[in-house]
């Protein structure tokens, strides 16, 4: 997947996509429970309003009708369809259970809707029952009602004889659904209108959120001066507060910093400057000290060369302290030419006299690259010098050419020593400066500075250099450089 659709997915789930499902969501679970509450409640009055008023009217016409007893077949339909024909607010069909006697109002003398939980109830209770069931998809009320005879004015004596009423609600059903597509009705233009108060409520929230945003933005572009501004009391004004609080301590810690380094390398340079006259003396003096040494006692010939050789190193230590000095002023320039870096190499090493069997080359000629050949020159005496002290020989230097990218070939210089490698723990500051590989060894025949200034001119070539361990043993430094580096540098 590519980095603009990740970004497009992001943006499509993003904080204002969430706030507005968030409210979205909220409405529509608030309308819906309403909506929900509303037609049940509007349902059960519609049904009990039925419900009740024909129980009530049947329970009064059975009690009104007079009923000899046994009960005979003749004339008992007669009864019922009189019944039947007062039945409110639907019409009803009567049936009558006596024993084994079977009767009706209409064609069937028994119904199909009547359950045997509806006849189990009416012989347990004398004041009736009823029940609402769905045959084939229509409702029904049926309701069962015991004729009885009073033994005293607090009890009754059921007599056998059950009249029930089978009622259609088809009616209630067809105003039920219509409830029910009324509150659907009413709920989907009731969430249209929540998304307008979600979208100003997602903007009013996502405001300071994008200022934020852009706030950052612009305090990683160096402009450490932003503040942004602050509205109301509420979580996201304090929010901007602390954001606004922080940038102005980061803002005075990094003009602290700045100016501390600032003065750092204003001393180095200072100092630098003012040590290369005294330097340039004393190595004079040093080089005529050293041509009379066979002349003078072994003591003090062993002291001149002492004092000459540390001179020397001072000088290379000054030099170097110069030459960071300018990098880090950012004064550092680079001036390319076109090269065969294979001749390049060859004649940095023969002017540090590398010629022999310690340093072996892998050179192919004819690579060609636009670099700074003074700078080149000290990336390579710097590797090689330092492979030669703190690795082992044989020192491998090693061209060639690769494709990182279609059309982006690189040019890659491999510097291999064969000693003991680089410790796991010092590879991550093996470039910093002054850095010491064996904590033991205070002192050295170099500055401390020669991998850090190696960094810094393959920087400015626009190249990158790792360093690692080979397998088998020995440290590796790779140094890569775009044969296209029109861009690099100064």
């Amino acid at each position: 997947m590519s980095g603009g659709e990740q970004r497009s997915r992001v943006r499509a789930f993003g904080l204002r996509a969430r706030l507005l499902l968030a409210f979205l969501l909220v409405a529509a679970v608030s309308a819906g429970t309403t909506a929900a509450l509303t037609y049940r409640e509007a349902r059960n009055s519609l049904l009990e309003t039925a419900q009740d008023t024909a129980v009530t009217s049947f329970r009064d016409h059975v009690q009104q009708t007079a009923f000899a007893l046994p009960v005979q077949d003749e004339g008992m339909e007669e009864v019922l369809r009189d019944i039947a024909r007062k039945g409110k607010p639907h019409p009803w069909v009567v049936f009558a259970e006596y024993g084994s006697l079977r009767a009706s109002s209409g064609e069937n003398p028994v119904s199909t809707v009547i359950t045997p939980e509806l006849r189990r109830a009416a012989r347990a209770n004398p004041h009736g029952s009823f029940e609402r069931v769905v045959k084939d998809g229509v409702p029904y009320l049926t309701i069962a009602m015991p004729t009885v005879f009073k033994t005293s004015p607090d009890s009754v004596l059921p007599t056998g004889l059950v009249l029930y009423a089978v009622m259609r609600m088809t009616d209630e059903q067809i105003n039920v659904d219509a409830l029910l597509m009324a509150a659907r009705d009413g709920a989907l233009p009731g969430l249209a209108i929540a998304l307008i108060p979600a979208l100003i409520a997602a903007r009013s929230v996502l405001r300071p959120v994008r200022e934020l945003r852009q706030a950052a933005r612009d305090m990683g572009s160096g402009r450490l001066d932003t503040r942004i501004r602050v509205r109301g009391s509420d979580e996201l004004a304090d929010l901007a507060r602390t954001f606004n609080e922080s940038t102005g301590q980061l803002e005075r810690s990094v003009r602290e910093l700045r100016e501390a380094e600032e003065r750092a390398r204003r001393f180095a340079s200072d100092v630098s400057h003012e040590l290369r006259t005294p330097l340039a003396g004393m190595l004079a003096v040093t080089e005529v000290l050293d041509e009379d040494a066979d002349g003078l006692d072994s003591d003090t010939a062993r002291a001149v060369r002492l004092v000459s050789a540390e001179t020397g190193k001072l000088a290379v230590l000054v030099e170097d302290l110069m030459e960071i000095s300018r990098f880090d002023a950012r004064a550092a320039e680079l001036n390319a030419d076109e090269v065969d870096v294979a001749v390049a190499i060859r004649k940095t090493l023969q002017n540090r006299h590398w010629t022999d069997d310690r340093v072996r080359t892998e050179l192919p000629d004819g690579i060609r690259a636009r670099l700074d050949p003074r700078r080149f020159d000290v990336v390579i005496a710097n590797l090689v010098g330092n492979a030669l002290r703190h690795g082992g020989a044989p020192v491998t230097v090693r061209l060639r050419t690769e494709e990182r990218l279609p059309g982006r070939p690189v040019l890659i210089t491999d510097v291999v020593d064969s000693g003991p490698g680089i410790r796991p723990e010092s590879l991550p500051h093996i470039f910093d400066r002054f850095y010491k590989a064996d904590a033991a060894r205070t002192r050295s025949a170099g500055s401390g500075l020669g991998l850090a200034i190696t960094l810094e001119n393959v920087k400015l070539h626009g190249g990158t250099i790792h360093a690692g361990n080979r397998p088998g043993g020995g440290a590796v430094f790779a140094v890569e450089i775009p044969l296209h580096s029109e861009g690099a540098g100064g």
